[in-house]
């Protein structure tokens, strides 16, 4: 067994396929790859292998199972598509491919763009706006379909409301559901349908499809004439996750032809059901207004039987003859009553006599005349007795009693009375009181004794 060479980095198959798996997918961001679909292969484990090719070299490409079962439309042999995928290799057989991470049929990102445009400023307009919405009539007589006569959309329709509903009548209006003239035919049925007026309600239908295939639907001038029309209209274009401009501009959306065709017609089974749950109450609320009328009339004939005009008259003359005994026995109650009344009034009377009080009153003013001068006479000597002393007390200590007896009172120029010498300094006033008058001096000079 030959030695391997010494110095050298050797890698094994494996080893290098993962290596350079890992730099592709490190060196280079998703990708929008654009080309046609060949070799188209979907095994068991349902994940898709082909080649996207041009017309100069292909690679290989895998669209695992988890993005195909996302994908709008089913993808072919021959198709045209943009997908945006990660650069990587098979490593197992070393082959350079494509891993897709999103498909879409080649030129639906314009149409992408476009119908998100339109969206907005239609949007922006109100023309979504759910107040415009019209309601649908619940009990059609005559529902007008604009489809593709030969489309599997109106066979559908047709089979629901046979089934639901077949009293009401289904007037096709042909029009092309796809292609260039497909949007001028759908606005002249419309308003054609709108303006014979013969149908309560419109469906606006065709089967699913590409955005492509859905084009029609998703113009301008479709959309501005169906918020014109005046009979209300259910969009019914496509699958349920299919979304057109006229599903927003309807007055309905429906996910498919035949579920427009239910929300547009009732069920005449739920119908017939509900007619018997309305019979049913109504039978019933009718038997209890008869056994009500026939208790009243049983009872109204009783009272008819007890209420017989001469019966009644004894009975108002006997209720006459017991009103007549009652009031006369209130009456006399009522002035015997009285009768007490003016008697004890009269015994008041006498009692309040004027010259009585006034005697009375006579009598009590002499008692009190009598009272009052000796009961002033005392009140008057205590206070004259204390008034006496204590003037005698006063002229005790008063001093005009002291200047009385030859003393005298000096203030200086403030009316401060002087008690020291020190007070005072030469040349200011004094005044002296006497026990008459005041004298007025000036300080000479003072002495400290």
């Amino acid at each position: 067994m030959a030695a391997r060479p010494s110095g050298r980095e050797i890698y094994s198959v494996s080893r290098l396929n993962a290596e350079i798996r890992a730099v592709l997918e490190r060196g280079f961001p998703a990708v929008w790859v654009e080309g046609e679909i060949s070799n188209l292969v979907t095994p068991r484990s349902g994940h898709s292998y082909f080649s996207l090719k041009d017309a100069h070299a292909q690679v290989r490409c895998a669209l695992f199972r988890n993005r195909r079962i996302m994908l709008r439309f089913q993808p072919k042999d021959g198709d045209r598509v943009l997908v945006r995928a990660r650069v990587s290799l098979y490593e197992a057989r070393g082959e350079f491919q494509l891993v897709v991470e999103h498909m879409e049929p080649a030129g639906e990102g314009d149409l992408l763009r476009a119908f998100h445009a339109l969206k907005a400023k239609l949007e922006k307009e109100g023309l979504f706006d759910a107040a415009r919405k019209k309601p649908l009539p619940p009990f059609p007589r005559c529902i007008g379909v604009i489809t593709s006569p030969t489309g599997a959309a109106v066979r559908d329709i047709l089979k629901v409301l046979g089934r639901r509903w077949p009293a009401t009548e289904v007037i096709v209006y042909p029009a092309l559901v796809q292609g260039e003239q497909a949007p001028r035919e759908l606005v002249e049925a419309l308003r054609l349908a709108d303006a014979r007026g013969e149908c309560d309600l419109l469906i606006l239908a065709r089967g699913g499809g590409s955005l492509e295939d859905l084009a029609a639907f998703n113009d301008e001038g479709l959309a501005r004439a169906l918020a014109a029309l005046e009979t209300p209209v259910i969009s019914a274009v496509g699958h349920e996750i299919d979304f057109t401009i006229a599903d927003f501009v309807a007055d309905r959306r429906a996910p498919t032809p035949s579920a427009a065709a239910e929300m547009a017609a009732p069920d005449r089974r739920e119908v017939a059901a509900r007619i018997d749950q309305h019979e049913h109450r109504l039978r019933r609320q009718l038997d209890h207004l008869l056994e009500t009328r026939r208790h009243r009339l049983r009872h109204a004939a009783h009272k008819l039987q007890l209420l017989h005009p001469a019966r009644r008259l004894e009975q108002h003359q006997m209720r006459a003859d017991e009103l007549h005994g009652r009031l006369l026995r209130a009456m006399d109650r009522w002035l015997e009553s009285g009768r007490h009344r003016v008697d004890r009034l009269a015994q008041r009377l006498a009692h309040q006599a004027p010259d009585v009080r006034l005697e009375l009153l006579r009598s009590r003013l002499r008692q009190a005349s009598n009272r009052l001068q000796p009961a002033m006479a005392h009140q008057l000597e205590t206070p004259r007795r204390r008034l006496e002393a204590l003037t005698r007390a006063l002229n005790t200590v008063s001093p005009l009693q002291t200047l009385a007896r030859g003393y005298s009172i000096t203030f200086d120029e403030r009316g401060k009375p002087l008690t020291n010498a020190a007070q005072v300094a030469p040349g200011e006033r004094i005044e002296t009181r006497l026990a008459k008058g005041r004298l007025i001096s000036v300080v000479k000079t003072t002495l400290d004794e």
